[in-house]
C-alpha cells in the first residue's frame, strides 16, 4: 500500500484509519471544526471535465477534519502506537521507478504495467523513487510535494493544502460518468490534485475545487494522501466564519 520515497513531510496512502486524533470529536488541537451546512456541489461549466458535474444540492452534518494532510512524521507516531503493519510491508513488494533500479534488480522483473510503463514490480519494499513524470521544475521551491505548511491555507479555516501538493482520499464511492452502479473493483473518489497538475489543466488535472478522479482503495502514489475526520454532535460544533464558496 506503500510506494514512497522516504521524506518528513511525504504523505502515504492510506484509505481508512482509525487514528487516535479522532477521539475526542475533533477537539485535538490539529483539527478545525465545520458547522456543517447545506451547498451546491460540482461544475456545469463547458470547461469542465465528465468527473466534475452535474451540480448537485449536498447536506453536511457537524464535522471535525485536519488542519493538514497526515505527514510521514503523524503516521510513523501511529505506527509505534497502534503496532500497524502496512500492505506493502506485508506483501514484501512494491513498484518503483525503473530509473532507480539497478541493471541486476531488473532482471528479477516478472511483470509491467503496460498502462505505465515507468514503473517496475521489484522483490522488497524499495523506497527511493524518482520525480514523476521524469523532469521536476521545482518552480514551487520543491521537488516533489511540499512541506504541509509550506504555503498558506486557501480557505477562510485555516485548512492546509486542499488544493495541491497531493491528492486526497474520500470516503464516498466512485462512479464513472453515465454508471449508475459501481464496477468489480470498487473505487473512492479523490480531490484536490497534486503537484504534477496544474491551474489551467495544460498538464494532467485541473487543479480547482471541484476536480475530482477515481482509483481503487490500494492504489499508492507519492501524490495521493489522506487527512483524517470526524463526525461531532450539533451542540458542540463551534460557529465558523462565513465562507462565501466551498
Amino acid at each position: 500500500m506503500l510506494c514512497c520515497r522516504v521524506h518528513p513531510y511525504l504523505q502515504v496512502n492510506v484509505l481508512v484509519l482509525n487514528y487516535f486524533t479522532l477521539l475526542a470529536y475533533g477537539k485535538d488541537e490539529n483539527m478545525v471544526q465545520l458547522p456543517g451546512g447545506t451547498f451546491q456541489m460540482g461544475s456545469n461549466s463547458p470547461e469542465n471535465r465528465n468527473e466534475e458535474g452535474p451540480v448537485r444540492e449536498v447536506t453536511v452534518k457537524p464535522f471535525a477534519i485536519d488542519k493538514y494532510p497526515v505527514t510521514n512524521r503523524d503516521f510513523r507516531e501511529f505506527v509505534r502506537e497502534k503496532k500497524f503493519k502496512t500492505e506493502a510491508e506485508a506483501f514484501g513488494w512494491s513498484f518503483v521507478f525503473e530509473d532507480f533500479v539497478s541493471e541486476e534488480m531488473k532482471k528479477k522483473v516478472t511483470q509491467k504495467l503496460e498502462s505505465a510503463p515507468w514503473w517496475l514490480p521489484i522483490e522488497k519494499a524499495f523506497w527511493r523513487q524518482g520525480d514523476f513524470p521524469r523532469v521536476d521544475t521545482a518552480e514551487d521551491g520543491y521537488h516533489g510535494v511540499s512541506p504541509v505548511a509550506a504555503f498558506s491555507p486557501q480557505n477562510n479555516y485555516g485548512l492546509y493544502d486542499l488544493l495541491g501538493n497531493t491528492w486526497e482520499w474520500t470516503a464516498s464511492e466512485y462512479l464513472a460518468p453515465g454508471r449508475s452502479r459501481q464496477r468489480a473493483q470498487k473505487m473512492h473518489v479523490l480531490r484536490g490534485a497534486s503537484w504534477i497538475d496544474t491551474a489551467d489543466g495544460s498538464a494532467n488535472h485541473k487543479a480547482r475545487v471541484t476536480t475530482r478522479m477515481g482509483n481503487t482503495p490500494d492504489s499508492a502514489s507519492d501524490n495521493l494522501s489522506f487527512r483524517c475526520a470526524a463526525d461531532i454532535p450539533d451542540h458542540t460544533a463551534k460557529k465558523s466564519r462565513t465562507k462565501p464558496e466551498l
